[in-house]
């Protein structure tokens, strides 16, 4: 869906934002929602249109809530954030069924896969100890297991949706026991709760002047630190590109054992908690069906997310020895 420059007439009308200056601009941005670029007589602004199949999960708006709470705690702590911008009193607005973020335009770039260094990995493996540092409970981490039926989905998806029907089918027994191994994880992660920031890869941060700013932090909430730690340290070393580089998995591990001080973990489980891009896959594989989805554009996104995801799922799910190998050799 794409939406109407009346619309966006009426939003810098409500929020009393001035008058174009340009027409606005559909830029590129997540996997979940839409970005567009509006530049107005009262400044360069970035709207977040939410996602509407999402906004009718039942428990959205507290998952909303609770991230603008921890968003406030972050910019009360001076970390480098592009928090929205709070008008009328609010954070969310609304206009026309359509909830959305508003944020100051920041010209800033993120890194592809292929641009990053140690010195970035370095620098955001900092970043994420301050930030698990900043509030800390010794609690038990609290998650729900992963109790996906693909078989199921499956049997739908060959009549639905035959274009990711069979890379699912040829995946079955890897995706069950990627699924076991993630869930048997969840009892032996370290009990220790914190401000979690799991969205924080690299399409999540703006450089500028080689300095980091935080975006889209709509996924703030309560999380397990080294949990949280070695996801993105998977993820700035190249694991969702299906090549890990290991210098730069060293470098953000390092530098964040340095911030966060001693990091006494079992390596194995870390590994193991590392599927939890099977939750991806399934609300993927819900938008190649049109269960969570609202047009053809979100449809083939859902379509070609499945096959990536799968990708990256196989590839982890190949290199556990040659990963812990390496792991154990840095740290030992």
């Amino acid at each position: 869906m794409e939406y109407s420059t009346t619309t966006f007439h009426k939003i810098l009308t409500d929020l009393d934002l001035g008058s174009f200056k340009l027409q606005p601009q559909r830029v590129s941005g997540g996997f979940m929602h839409k970005m567009y670029c509006l530049e107005t007589t009262t400044g360069k602004y970035a709207i977040k249109l939410l996602n509407p199949a999402i906004m009718k999960r039942p428990d959205v708006f507290r998952n909303y809530q609770r991230a603008e709470r921890l968003e406030r705690v972050l910019q009360e702590n001076k970390m480098p954030i592009v928090p929205a911008m709070e008008i009328n009193g609010r954070k969310m607005q609304y206009i026309e069924d359509q909830y959305y973020y508003v944020f100051p335009w920041v010209e800033g770039r993120a890194l592809h896969g292929d641009e990053i260094k140690k010195e970035h990995c370095k620098i955001v493996g900092e970043l994420l100890a301050k930030i698990h540092k900043i509030e800390q409970f010794e609690k038990p981490f609290v998650r729900d297991e992963i109790c996906i039926d693909w078989g199921a989905y499956i049997a739908t998806a060959t009549t639905e949706c035959p274009e990711i029907a069979g890379k699912l089918n040829s995946c079955r027994e890897i995706l069950y026991s990627c699924q076991k191994e993630f869930n048997m994880a969840l009892k032996k992660i370290p009990a220790v709760t914190c401000i979690s920031n799991g969205d924080m890869d690299c399409k999540n941060i703006l450089w500028v002047d080689g300095n980091p700013f935080i975006i889209d932090l709509e996924c703030l909430d309560y999380g397990n630190p080294f949990w949280d730690m070695f996801s993105l340290a998977l993820s700035w070393s190249g694991n969702d590109h299906c090549s890990i580089n290991f210098d730069l998995l060293k470098a953000f591990i390092v530098s964040y054992h340095e911030e966060y001080g001693n990091v006494q973990v079992d390596w194995e489980t870390l590994y193991s908690s590392g599927f939890g891009w099977l939750e991806w896959l399934e609300y993927n594989i819900k938008r190649a069906l049109m269960i969570e989805c609202t047009d053809e554009e979100e449809r083939k996104m859902g379509i070609s997310e499945v096959h990536g995801t799968i990708q990256r799922i196989v590839y982890y799910h190949s290199i556990k020895e040659k990963l812990l190998q390496n792991i154990t050799t840095m740290f030992c």
